[in-house]
């Protein structure tokens, strides 16, 4: 039973909530104490159990007694992230939405500055930026966050083409409930469910708003996380990039936006078939000849924008689906970088997703087209424009 608010308020914070039993307190308060004094009706909490195996259920329902804009949905069986998400924006009431992790939290001043930027810029999505926090404590800024700098006021993805390189995340982003349902977005079932739903955010956007401090901290290395599990669920990706593929070819059928979203989904393949935390050796092939499906599938008729280095040369690979050379080319490239930097000794396996990527291109930047290489790199390349 979900109790109703008396007024609609302006954000409605929804938390999907399994398995998270040592970290659900955290996030939690970090949202509810971070609501300013004379505040408390703008902000509703929508927690959604989704049938956790732990005690977060019961965490939950105690939490919820006595705080009236904390709202609790308890699902009978396991939906998964997406689902649940859903679960919980079906109940919304506010203005603008924001799915938060239950594993993650927010830095004090938060919930204040978001507030304040919707009533002032009153955006169809409000961007803002997040560090990503270590089990030791180490705190990293996130490869893509310089994208996010020195926008002023509201813009849109045609004058600011680069925020669709920012990490591809629903919580990263603070979303008008209503422009949600223009759009006909909601959260598909599996893993990488943030595909199909955070780009079109950006690229139905009239107004994006983009926040230019800390308001997340993103927690890494947790244990059932996605992207440190071993798993056949990795193969979702594929059916979320269907999907966003065709609602891009329905909604805005643009050469240049498909030629984007080509390459950060060609690039995105590369990073998990390369990491050892993500697939078992025994899936590798298997996954690389479906990206190589995709390849095929979606390659835009004018080419698009290939990356430099080791990672063009592994675009072109996918694009001929030779699983040989690239696996030969992903050995040499990761024992090179072992050697090239301290820490465990050579056939340690770190499972990190460094290995596998470019070490010439900043993550977040934007490729250069074929056209646009040196003719030695042109030639590294195995020479010739994509088609």
């Amino acid at each position: 039973m979900v109790n109703e608010p008396t007024h609609a308020p302006l954000l409605s914070i929804v938390v999907p909530v399994y398995g998270v039993e040592a970290y659900l307190y955290q996030c939690l308060e970090s949202i509810r104490a971070d609501i300013p004094a004379g505040e408390s009706d703008a902000v509703e909490l929508i927690a959604v159990d989704d049938a956790s195996p732990d005690g977060c259920g019961d965490m939950l329902r105690s939490y919820a007694v006595g705080r009236d804009r904390v709202r609790v949905v308890h699902l009978s069986s396991n939906v998964g992230l997406g689902l649940a998400r859903n679960a919980g924006l079906d109940v919304a009431t506010g203005r603008y939405v924001w799915f938060v992790d239950s594993d993650d939290w927010l830095p004090p001043g938060t919930v204040a500055a978001v507030l304040d930027r919707l009533r002032q810029h009153q955006p169809d999505v409000l961007m803002l930026d997040h560090l990503r926090v270590h089990e030791d404590g180490r705190r990293e800024v996130d490869a893509s966050s310089p994208l996010l700098r020195g926008i002023p006021d509201v813009t849109r993805l045609t004058d600011q083409p680069q925020l669709l390189r920012v990490q591809h995340t629903a919580w990263n982003k603070v979303v008008r409930r209503d422009f949600m349902d223009e759009l006909e977005l909601r959260f598909f079932p599996g893993w990488y469910e943030d595909i199909p739903f955070s780009h079109p955010l950006l690229i139905g956007a009239e107004k994006i708003s983009v926040l230019d401090r800390v308001c997340y901290l993103y927690r890494q290395g947790r244990q059932g996380a996605i992207t440190s599990t071993r798993s056949g669920r990795h193969f979702d990706a594929f059916d979320q990039y269907e999907r966003l593929m065709d609602w891009v070819a329905r909604k805005h059928p643009d050469e240049r936006l498909q030629a984007e979203l080509f390459e950060l989904m060609i690039s995105h393949y590369l990073v998990v078939v390369g990491n050892d935390g993500r697939l078992h050796p025994h899936l590798r092939r298997d996954f690389f000849h479906r990206a190589a499906a995709h390849y095929r599938r979606y390659l835009p008729s004018g080419g698009y924008p290939l990356p430099p280095g080791v990672t063009g040369l592994k675009h072109r690979l996918v694009g001929r689906g030779d699983w040989l050379a690239y696996s030969a080319l992903r050995q040499a490239h990761r024992v090179a970088g072992r050697l090239r930097r301290p820490g465990p000794a050579v056939g340690a396996d770190s499972g990190s997703v460094a290995a596998d990527e470019d070490p010439g291109r900043p993550a977040g930047t934007a490729p250069t087209r074929d056209s646009e290489l040196a003719p030695e790199r042109r030639d590294a390349l195995a020479g010739g424009r994509l088609p």
